[in-house]
């Protein structure tokens, strides 16, 4: 048979009665699709729901790493800032010691120089020579610390090495300079002992006079050379000298140099030892070409024979 289908009756508010007729069938397939879309809807609104969730957790997880990331930065810039001033802090010590030991060996060499040592023994450019057997099992790792801890210990070991050096450098200084101070060595540097100091009979009179220094003769025009460091204190005439050179050399010496032919220096010079001051001549009272010398000490007159080569 075929189905009826069924009407019903519906009624607005004007009072207006409609009809509407449905089949059952129709009516059960379309409940049926109804709730078919109904557990759609909701298995599509779990989905999202879980897809959501999972979304949400793995952006947690995201926001962790991220975080944990920058955590890790941070302390990567930090070791690296470390590491950078511990490499600037050992550049800074590297480079003072290098100005350290640069000052060292030039006031090394300058005490050589200065004493008379034997350069090759006393080389400051060659390090200094070392050795011994080698013990694998002793080496370990120098820490930072430990390393700048070696750097300040050399560093106080360099200076207490500087300040020693300094002080020999003026021992030595002081005694160059006292030795270059008191008359020695050569007046003429080809001469002849020609009077002695002391008495002796004047070969003007004939007669027994003090001499107060020595002649020294040679070939008229030869050097006269400065026995010591001084300033020139007179260069001219002077009665029975003839031209004339007076030096002070200081700590109370002075010396003369009498009958000069010609003046090399002006009073108030400064001369060095062996320097010349004037040539050999036979000017005021002589008998031929000689250098008369003299040497005072706190204004007395002393044997030159006992200060000079000559």
């Amino acid at each position: 048979m075929k189905p009826m289908p069924n009407t019903l009756l519906l009624a607005n508010r004007y009072g207006r009665i409609r009809s509407v007729a449905f089949n059952p069938r129709h009516t059960g397939l379309l409940f049926l699709v109804g709730i078919i879309m109904i557990g759609g809807s909701i298995l599509f609104s779990g989905f999202r729901a879980g897809v959501y969730t999972e979304a949400r957790q793995q952006l947690s997880e995201v926001a962790e790493l991220r975080t944990l990331l920058l955590q890790q930065q941070s302390e990567i810039a930090r070791v690296h800032k470390a590491a950078e001033d511990n490499l600037n802090a050992l550049t800074l010590r590297l480079g003072r010691m290098q100005a350290q030991m640069l000052r060292l060996d030039t006031l090394g060499e300058r005490l050589v120089q200065q004493s008379d040592l034997d350069v090759a023994e006393f080389d400051f450019n060659m390090p200094p020579p070392v050795g011994g057997p080698h013990n694998s099992a002793s080496l370990s790792t120098i820490t930072v610390p430990d390393f700048l801890a070696m750097l300040e210990e050399l560093d106080t070991t360099a200076k207490d090495r500087q300040i020693k050096l300094v002080a020999l450098e003026r021992l030595i200084m002081n005694r160059n300079l006292h030795e270059r101070i008191i008359p020695s060595g050569h007046a003429v540097e080809h001469g002849l002992l020609s009077s002695k100091y002391g008495k002796r009979i004047d070969p003007f009179t004939g007669k027994q006079e003090d001499h107060k220094g020595i002649d020294i003769a040679s070939k008229e025009g030869s050097s006269i050379l400065a026995v010591a460091d001084g300033i020139v204190t007179w260069s001219g005439e002077r009665a029975g000298y003839g031209k004339l050179v007076e030096i002070n050399h200081g700590n109370g010496y002075v010396t003369r140099y009498g009958h000069n032919k010609q003046q090399l220096v002006e009073a108030g010079n400064m001369v060095r030892k062996g320097e010349a001051i004037a040539l050999m001549g036979s000017t005021g009272r002589s008998t031929g070409p000689h250098v008369h010398i003299e040497v005072m000490h706190n204004g007395k007159h002393v044997n030159p024979g006992k200060y000079l080569n000559n």
